[in-house]
């Protein structure tokens, strides 16, 4: 793998120190002398690590957003494995037939590709659709046994080399799997998940889940690898190597939800890497009217408990820095102390540009005032943001409760999710007015946040509930 600088970020040397510089949002990391030499050997070209110590660090560094992940500029699979295309299915004839058909257009060598439908117990025709477009039709062993569970049986009855899961009522694109087998090049990769778009725009939630879905994961390239936080792929795009799979256990047959996440978790335990790219897309149907929508957030959030029991070592995390957060609370209590709270973090927001400004100078890096107070305000509007998107996400019941106990607090809960909704849609740009956006956002955390409360109630453990907060990023460089 070989990296590149990131847009906006500048490697600077200066008396003898290496230091990254991110001008948008403003930060800097200083890196040891090894490293800095290791960069600077590739700003005009490709930074390629020269041992697994070297390539740890470069990624660590792109995962913050320092560094840039390079494929090269040939498109073309080196690794052409066999793979089967393994599908769940249960009372979806119509679905099934759209997706096959689109699996059928998949541009990948025909004889190097099987295609295997484990029928759930349907009591449509969902079987014989399969056969007569050509895939092995397997009987999941059970009525309504679950995706999870059909997927095992399977991946049992697969022969490929890369198992590759679709869901029923996905279609996939023609460059699915040779966009997403890139990945494999890298030995570490045991699972490469790719983008999931929605197929349809008609309703309001149409509109909303094609830019709020869950099942998307961005634009942005991840990894993970060892480690304790909570990255994951959807198991309606997704590629395994069987071997890894079958070692892993596959998914756990007991779980209707959140059963993608305990498999990628597990391989990651095993000491293995899954990869996210933003292409090898497989549209999505999602569920269109809000009852559905609301119900299927209410399950997702109820796989929490569950997750938390099998994992208890993975847990959120979020950065908040001591001062800004100072300066928030200060904020926070004008509705109790009146209005001096702000000038006071107004001068604390003054003192810090002023120290951050100090140090920059003393380190001899360009910046300006005016630059680092509105670095500094963007630092603070994020934490903003992070936080009231955690409390809406995860406390929306209790928010509520809380604000009617005190006429006071009335307006906690509504600024709160108003922040974490502005924000998003500003973000994400949904073909929707900001009310209609928002009162959707809204039903979506409340949904998902109760889900959350009777998965950990039911699991007998609230540990979910908890955050590791950090002073400030950590990157081991």
């Amino acid at each position: 793998m070989s990296y590149r600088l990131a847009p906006q970020v500048e490697l600077i040397q200066r008396e003898g120190d290496w230091l990254l510089v991110s001008r948008t949002p403003l930060r800097f990391l200083t890196v040891n002398r090894s490293l800095g030499q290791l960069l600077a050997g590739g700003c005009s070209g490709s930074i390629t690590p020269n041992s697994p110590a070297e390539g740890t660090l470069l990624e660590q560094l792109s995962g913050k957003g320092f560094l840039e992940r390079l494929h090269g500029a040939s498109p073309e699979v080196v690794f052409l494995p066999t793979i089967s295309v393994v599908i769940p299915v249960k009372d979806r004839a119509g679905e099934l037939r759209r997706c096959l058909e689109s699996v059928a257009r998949i541009d990948y060598p025909r004889e190097l590709v099987e295609v295997i439908v484990v029928d759930d117990g349907s009591l449509d025709n969902s079987a014989s659709v399969a056969a007569s477009l050509g895939a092995l039709v397997v009987p999941s062993g059970g009525t309504g046994r679950g995706p999870a569970a059909a997927r095992n049986v399977g991946a049992r009855a697969a022969g490929g080399e890369i198992l590759a899961f679709i869901d029923s009522d996905c279609t996939a694109s023609e460059g699915w799997l040779r966009e997403l087998l890139t990945a494999f090049d890298d030995p570490k990769i045991a699972a490469v998940g790719g983008l999931v778009d929605g197929m349809c725009m008609e309703s309001p939630v149409d509109r909303y889940e094609a830019v709020m879905s869950s099942l998307s994961l961005g634009g942005r390239e991840q990894r993970g690898g060892s480690g304790d936080d909570t990255f994951y792929l959807p198991s309606c795009n997704l590629l395994v190597r069987r071997a890894h799979f079958i070692r892993a256990g596959g998914f756990n047959d007991l779980m209707h939800v959140g059963e993608d996440v305990d498999l990628t978790w597990r391989l990651r335990d095993g000491g293995w890497t899954i990869a996210y790219l933003p292409a090898g897309r497989v549209f999505h149907e999602h569920r269109s009217t809000l009852r559905s929508f609301m119900s299927r957030r209410f399950d997702y959030g109820t796989s929490e408990g569950m997750l938390q029991r099998l994992h208890p070592a993975r847990h959120k995390r979020m950065v908040i820095p001591p001062l800004l957060a100072m300066i928030l609370l200060l904020c926070l209590t004008v509705p109790f102390a009146g209005w001096w709270p702000v000038a006071a973090a107004a001068l604390l927001l003054a003192a810090d540009t002023a120290r951050v400004g100090a140090r920059l100078k003393r380190m001899k890096l360009p910046a300006t005032i005016p630059s680092i107070a509105a670095g500094r305000l963007r630092a603070l509007g994020s934490l903003v943001y992070y936080i009231s998107y955690h409390l809406v996400r995860y406390y929306s019941v209790p928010l509520m409760l809380v604000s009617l106990a005190d006429f006071r607090l009335l307006a906690v809960f509504p600024l709160t999710a108003g922040c974490a909704a502005a924000v998003d849609y500003a973000v994400r740009r949904p073909r929707l007015s900001f009310p209609v956006f928002a009162g959707i956002y809204l039903l979506e955390q409340i949904s998902y946040g109760s889900g959350v409360f009777l998965g950990c109630l039911r699991g007998g453990t609230f540990a979910s509930y908890r955050v590791e907060v950090l002073r400030q990023v950590e990157i081991s460089a």
